[in-house]
């Protein structure tokens, strides 16, 4: 089962622009690389400062704050970023390292052990969960509820508000507890920050816990089941893998680049702005598609293939310019991670079964990873 085709390619070739319906708007969303490049850089014409609508669709019935710092633009977003920035800086020690390299080599032979292993949920899930304890600094016993939750806290089930509540309750308590008896873990230091001279305001602290919670979740997930898919489709990954591990960070980035899962996240115009053509009203939504920009063309050569050395490589899955994801950091250690154990301790994968989750538009259908993958991992 390889990548899905590009849905993006024909309307980028002929307009660079595809009209989004989303929630009674019309969202022009941009689709050449340059254009989403150069709009995620401009924030004073493309502000992210929109409460609950830099997510497609709008997130107003699943949250009740703003989320941190995402939903800011500088000053206030370096401001505000720099309070939790020590967190995910984390990735990089020698450590946290270790610990990544522990984990996901003990979940990798414990799947070789198993008949088979659902990929999505009891390994792409509690992967992501316990890893998250680590760079949160909280006890890797939490996983479990994190787990309970679903792939994702707000989307995975038939009532969103009910699951966006339960979040919000989970917060609540923890910032209590860490407000009475703070440590040195991820709430505690919400408790115990400033901004501007005085203490972060309770909204503000779930802001930044809501957005590390949702933002990171099933698109980890997602990535990661996508790969070993992928590695089923075309074991010479591994033994590519195997040859020349030289080629870990350059394979990380580029099935980063081509499984892009998250699709779009949009910005608003505060005065009315002609962008790729498109007139776009004062107030109104222009939506980067980084998925269709990592697919561009004239940027990448041949870009529905999976090249494990591809360089150069400017993807955008992670944005770019100042709204760059916080998590990237983790995010390619965990990817890093999980393809030289692969490469270390698998031989080969065999798909038993697989459901795709295909995120549905009125104007587009693409694949952003399994809803079920049901596989056989055999050992070396």
């Amino acid at each position: 089962m390889s990548f899905p085709t590009d849905p993006f390619r024909e309307a980028r070739k002929a307009h660079g622009v595809l009209r989004c319906p989303s929630g009674g708007e019309e969202i022009p969303m941009l689709l050449r690389h340059e254009d989403v490049r150069d709009a995620a850089r401009d924030w004073q014409r493309f502000s992210s400062d929109a409460p609950f609508r830099v997510p497609i669709p709008s997130e107003e019935s699943m949250r009740t704050m703003r989320q941190l710092p995402i939903e800011t633009d500088p000053p206030e977003h370096g401001e505000y970023r720099d309070i939790v920035a020590p967190f995910f800086k984390a990735s990089k020690d020698a450590e946290t390292v270790a610990w990544m390299n522990r984990l996901i080599g003990g979940m990798v032979a414990q799947a070789i052990a198993q008949d088979a292993v659902e990929i999505v949920r009891d390994f792409a899930l509690p992967l992501q969960s316990r890893a998250l304890t680590h760079l949160l600094r909280m006890p890797e016993s939490e996983a479990e509820t994190w787990i309970s939750w679903g792939i994702h806290v707000f989307h995975d089930g038939s009532d969103a508000s009910a699951k966006g509540s339960t979040l919000e309750r989970y917060l609540e308590a923890q910032l209590d507890r860490a407000a009475a008896t703070p440590g040195d873990d991820f709430f505690s230091a919400l408790t115990q920050a400033t901004y501007r001279g005085r203490p972060l305001t309770r909204a503000e602290m779930l802001g930044f816990a809501n957005l590390t919670f949702a933002g990171g979740r099933d698109t980890v997930i997602h990535s990661v089941s996508s790969v070993i898919a992928h590695i089923a489709h075309d074991p010479t990954v591994l033994d590519a893998l195997r040859a020349d591990p030289s080629k870990v960070p350059h394979a990380a980035e580029e099935f980063f680049r081509i499984t892009s899962p998250l699709t779009q996240l949009a910005r608003v115009c505060p005065v009315e702005t002609e962008v790729a053509g498109v007139r776009v009203p004062a107030d109104g939504r222009v939506g980067l598609n980084f998925a269709s920009a990592n697919r561009d063309e004239t940027v990448f050569e041949d870009p529905d293939t999976v090249r494990l050395d591809r360089r150069p490589n400017p993807h955008v899955a992670f944005g770019t310019g100042t709204h760059f994801c916080l998590g990237a950091p983790h995010a390619r250690l965990l990817m890093r991670t999980l393809l030289e154990q692969c490469a270390a301790q698998v031989s080969r994968v065999d798909i038993l079964e697989a459901e795709e989750k295909i995120e549905r538009t009125p104007v587009y259908a693409r694949r952003v990873g399994f809803e079920v993958l049901r596989v056989r991992i055999s050992g070396r």
